[in-house]
């Protein structure tokens, strides 16, 4: 399995560490060229590597963590996303009108025929994802949501590899409207900082 970050500003480079924790090897890239983020990269740890977009959209599992407005161009890269997992750690404020009335997952996931495609990541602040989720015996907790369960499943397993405690809240127009904003709503789990202890 290979991994990708598409986007590497603060939530970009929080993820990161998270795959530099557990020793994971990860491509991140952005619209900058690979050696612009070779420093900040190198910072991480030797297992955060720089790559083009091009390079990145190779991954079996892509985390978008670009700004909202972005997504479209990065779905123009591939014509078709089958076989591709996307996490879709963005938020949006953008009216829901604007969004074809559908969550914002569901309107991003229209730019990538073919992906499987799930909301994870999104939910906490870049700090608070920086910071290693084992905790006193806990995971910090992250929400994932999809319309396909077993995409889901594939990426709760890359949680809990990271080292977090992945909770699944259902399809995006169910139990995800709870880390999603409706406009200028935020869901109420959103910023919600939670762990969950083994049993």
């Amino acid at each position: 399995m290979t991994y990708a970050i598409i986007g590497f500003g603060s939530i970009g480079q929080a993820l990161a560490r998270a795959f530099a924790r557990s020793n994971i090897e990860v491509t991140v890239a952005s619209r900058r060229p690979p050696e612009d983020l070779l420093p900040q990269a190198q910072a991480i740890g030797p297992k955060v590597i720089p790559g083009t977009l091009q390079e990145a959209v190779k991954a079996d599992v892509i985390i978008l963590a670009v700004l909202f407005e972005g997504h479209q161009d990065i779905g123009k890269l591939l014509a078709d996303w089958t076989g591709k997992t996307i996490i879709d750690a963005m938020n949006t404020n953008d009216p829901v009108e604007t969004l074809d009335n559908l969550p914002s997952s569901a309107f991003a996931a229209k730019s990538f025929p073919g992906a499987r495609f799930v909301k994870g990541f999104n939910h906490l602040l870049s700090r608070t994802l920086a910071t290693d989720p084992n905790v006193e015996g806990g995971h910090r907790v992250v929400f994932l949501s999809s319309d396909d369960e077993a995409a889901a499943a594939q990426v709760a397993d890359v949680a809990k590899r990271l080292g977090f405690a992945p909770v699944y809240l259902g399809k995006f127009d169910e139990g995800g409207a709870l880390v999603q904003a409706r406009g200028r709503v935020w869901g109420p789990l959103i910023f919600q900082d939670l762990f969950k202890r083994e049993p």
